[in-house]
């Protein structure tokens, strides 16, 4: 089949499209192999709320809940059950994606968000879940809080491959491939003749609400509105300065010549919050060599309608410095800004959580 033009144009500028969203009944009607086939899509990212919303609107999960509810299993077994299950189900179909590729191919599934901040139990989940999918080509995601990093050494350094998510601020991201190179460095030092071969990741910078957040603000100050809107896409294309910087160094040369690969930015949050801006924003401009855009369905499916590439990233740090240089003269404190998202992050995926655990356990009782 055709791959669409742009969506094919933004692959070849070294843009991997992602979708943002996995259901058994996409797996089975053969809606994303379609996507695969015809849309340029080369991997795909899960959350709480993704599955929450699959389960609930679906009755394509009723006989295997219905066996789960006669084996008397709990709810927490149940949604890893399941979870897992579609999963590793997406990770099969894009097997071949993986071989071809090399690097893509790939499907992330989250620890559970409840664990955001425990260190130990975030990485004892990521083994689990590791183990439990048994798929090469699986992500496991884990959140950029402070108690995180971490976890994120550990899974690297046992061979995880980690999808990184819940990035906000400059400061966080250089803290996460720091996290992420210590756990190369680590697997190396335990034994100098280690493969690196298959070890993944990505780090989910989210853009769309940092704009939600940054434009509510610039409205309460009365600051000039010219400047909404434009915070996310300055703050990501500053991203992937450090990630140059950092995945240049001698520190990262000294890990690439074992086979190390780098950790891709990933662009999150693409759907686009607010009305008036372009609903293909964040993907035209952030477009760079090595990256990651996740989009949900009505995003690809706009970009491939009526997408137009904007100017490379690269070309774009300076007058990305003057935007939050700009932002933050008229008031907005960006460090409360990030750590506002990040907390607010983790509480929206704990309360999806909570709502698919109370969903998941309704069922199994209507089951019985």
């Amino acid at each position: 089949m055709t791959q669409n033009e742009n969506l094919a144009e933004l692959s070849k500028a070294g843009v991997a499209v992602w979708l943002d969203d996995l259901s058994r009944d996409r797996i089975r009607s053969g809606n994303l192999q379609s996507l695969v086939d015809e849309r340029s899509v080369v991997g795909v990212t899960t959350n709480p709320s993704i599955f929450a919303a699959a389960i609930s609107g679906s009755d394509s999960y009723d006989d295997q809940l219905h066996a789960m509810a006669v084996r008397k299993v709990s709810v927490d077994e149940a949604l890893r059950t399941i979870t897992a299950a579609d999963v590793r189900d997406a990770c099969d179909l894009l097997a071949p994606v993986a071989a071809r590729t090399g690097r893509d191919g790939r499907v992330s599934l989250e620890v559970a968000p409840g664990l955001a901040r425990d260190t130990d139990a975030t990485a004892a989940e990521a083994a689990h879940l590791w183990w439990l999918v048994d798929r090469p080509n699986l992500f496991i995601k884990i959140p950029a809080t402070v108690e995180g990093l971490p976890a994120i050494t550990t899974s690297i350094a046992a061979g995880i491959s980690v999808n990184v998510t819940l990035i906000f601020s400059l400061e966080r991201y250089r803290a996460v491939m720091d996290a992420y190179l210590a756990g190369l460095e680590q697997r190396l030092a335990a034994d100098p003749q280690v493969s690196f071969e298959g070890i993944e990741s990505v780090a989910s910078f989210f853009v769309s609400r940092v704009d939600t957040e940054i434009d509510k603000r610039l409205d309460a100050s009365g600051a000039d509105a010219s400047l909404k809107g434009k915070a996310g896409v300055a703050n990501a294309q500053l991203a992937y300065q450090a990630y140059e910087e950092v995945f240049s160094s001698d520190r990262w040369k000294a890990l690439e010549s074992h086979g190390a690969r780098p950790q891709r930015p990933l662009w999150a949050s693409t759907g686009v919050k607010n009305p008036e801006y372009s609903d293909t924003l964040y993907i035209s401009e952030l477009i760079a060599p090595d990256t990651v855009n996740t989009m949900p369905e009505k995003t690809l499916q706009a970009y491939a309608d009526h997408g137009q590439a904007g100017i490379p990233a690269q070309s774009a740090y300076a007058d990305a410095e003057g935007v939050l240089k700009a932002v933050a003269e008229a008031g907005v404190d960006l460090d409360d800004v990030f750590r506002v998202l990040e907390d607010e992050g983790v509480q929206k995926f704990a309360d999806a959580w909570d709502e698919l655990t109370d969903s998941v356990k309704e069922q199994l009782e209507d089951k019985k």
